[in-house]
């Protein structure tokens, strides 16, 4: 999954991205409010970490404006000051939940699950399941009843993206974006290439209807998350 860490306290930025990268997440970094909207702006992150006090624009300003723009990427304010009416106003503009500074990393990372499980995008367990398919993110893998779908970097990651999005039109243009990056030499058609990879490894395990085509835009993956069986 992909966090975008905004923070202008360069140790403390680079101390949260190491904590997530170990948690298994891509990470990307900026240090100052205008660099981090227009990050955010593209609308291509799983969670976003941010500071309140910024340089060029704070964090509640930032958050208005993507909730302005229908951006709805979660949210998890970082704050020196523990002021109930800091907290009220960082969650009434559209923050999903507050972690006070000095941070105690293992109280985010738990805060942060649980902001992607209510968001749908983590299972209890962490894995993720729709349509059949499971992805366990720690050992970046996709199984169909049990069955490893031997997957590479990219093929997971495309899918991952897809099934955590799920019932949502992906362009073309977010998918390279999010999974080559925006600074890529590739193009559009990489992105329906593995496509194709994908839809072959799914359709040799019994689950070739997953990834749909919406013409002339990208591609979707309709379906409710599933959820796993109580084994008791």
């Amino acid at each position: 999954m992909q966090v975008l860490v905004i923070e202008d306290d360069v140790s403390l930025m680079h101390a949260v991205s190491s904590v997530f990268r170990e948690e298994g997440f891509n990470v990307h970094e900026s240090l100052c409010g205008d660099e981090g909207l227009f990050m955010a702006e593209q609308d291509i992150y799983d969670l976003i970490i941010l500071d309140v006090m910024l340089p060029g624009m704070s964090g509640i300003a930032l958050i208005h404006h993507l909730r302005a723009q229908g951006i709805m990427t979660p949210i998890l304010l970082l704050s020196a000051v523990d002021v109930i009416e800091r907290r009220v106003q960082g969650l009434d503009a559209g923050a999903d939940d507050y972690v006070v500074k000095p941070v105690a990393f293992p109280e985010l990372l738990a805060r942060s699950r649980a902001i992607l499980r209510r968001h749908g995008k983590l299972g209890e367990t962490g894995d993720i399941r729709v349509g059949g398919v499971i992805l366990r993110p720690r050992i970046q893998e996709g199984f169909v009843s049990e069955v490893s779908l031997k997957l590479s970097a990219k093929e997971y990651e495309l899918l991952e993206f897809l099934l955590i999005n799920r019932n949502q039109i992906l362009t073309r243009e977010q998918i390279l974006d999010r999974i080559w990056g925006f600074d890529t030499d590739s193009g559009a058609g990489i992105v329906d290439l593995y496509i194709h990879y994908l839809r072959k490894k799914l359709t040799a395990n019994g689950c070739s209807d997953l990834i749909q085509t919406v013409r002339g835009i990208g591609y979707m993956v309709k379906g409710k998350a599933d959820v796993p069986k109580n084994e008791n």
